[in-house]
């Protein structure tokens, strides 16, 4: 890794795992423009999770219950 990024990898590791997440996703979007079929595949899994709301085959958690089952996993 060059000397800047490894210099900001380091900063960023002082932030919490939400920050970091975010951050990481911003760094990839701004990596350049997705495959077509990528964003293709994107789209039907959106669609496929938006059925499964739709018919009730899945329950949706609000964020506090997310947030603390995602951040209490070892």
């Amino acid at each position: 890794m060059c000397e800047r990024a490894e210099e900001l990898f380091e900063q960023a590791q002082s932030l919490d795992p939400e920050e970091r997440a975010v951050l990481a996703l911003k760094l990839l979007d701004s990596v350049g423009e997705p495959e077509p079929a990528l964003e293709e595949a994107w789209r039907d899994e959106i669609r496929r999770r938006l059925d499964e709301i739709d018919s009730g085959r899945v329950q949706l958690s609000d964020w506090d219950e997310a947030r603390r089952r995602i951040f209490s996993r070892p």
